[in-house]
């Protein structure tokens, strides 16, 4: 936004620091106008016959709108929250699944969402309800900071499930 002496216009629609209307200055009036109130003039919208400047308090006014930015975007980030996916497969050893187990917990605790997933190759297809049973046990150890968002199902060669962390 230019502000002050960056402003090329040389009429103006002059707001003052409260909102109130002060009329149509010219540039060199408003500046004055502006360095009396120890405020700076402001450009806010240059399209039409007079441009509109206001008198601000410009570092105030920026600082203010990048505390909005942030806390915008904090807010954008919980909705947001990630995903990670676990691959897990039918018939996944006793260590491997308690090392993705430990892994899935501590991203829970962080509030993201989990996605698991089993990939049924060659011959595991027909023993689909082993790749379910997986699923469920991994859901089951994490019930305590976890909930199922969606059951596992069936799609093609592969089985997935939604977890999602419990809300405090």
């Amino acid at each position: 936004m230019p502000i002050n002496e960056q402003i090329r216009a040389n009429q103006m629609l002059v707001i003052g620091p409260n909102g109130e209307q002060l009329g149509i200055k010219s540039k060199d009036e408003a500046l004055t106008l502006a360095s009396y109130a120890g405020f700076d003039l402001v450009l806010i919208n240059d399209k039409g016959e007079n441009p509109v400047c206001k008198l601000m308090d410009y570092s105030k006014f920026k600082y203010e709108k990048k505390k909005k930015l942030k806390e915008s975007q904090k807010r954008q980030k919980e909705n947001n929250a990630e995903m990670k996916e676990y691959r897990l497969s039918p018939n996944i050893d006793v260590h491997d699944f308690n090392t993705k187990l430990n892994n899935a917990r501590k991203y829970l605790e962080k509030g993201h969402k989990i996605k698991l997933s089993i990939r049924f190759r060659g011959r595991e297809m027909q023993f689909t309800d082993k790749g379910k049973e997986v699923l469920l046990r991994f859901a089951d150890e994490l019930k305590e900071i976890g909930t199922i968002e969606s059951a596992p199902t069936l799609d093609g060669r592969n089985m997935m499930a939604m977890l999602s962390p419990i809300k405090k």
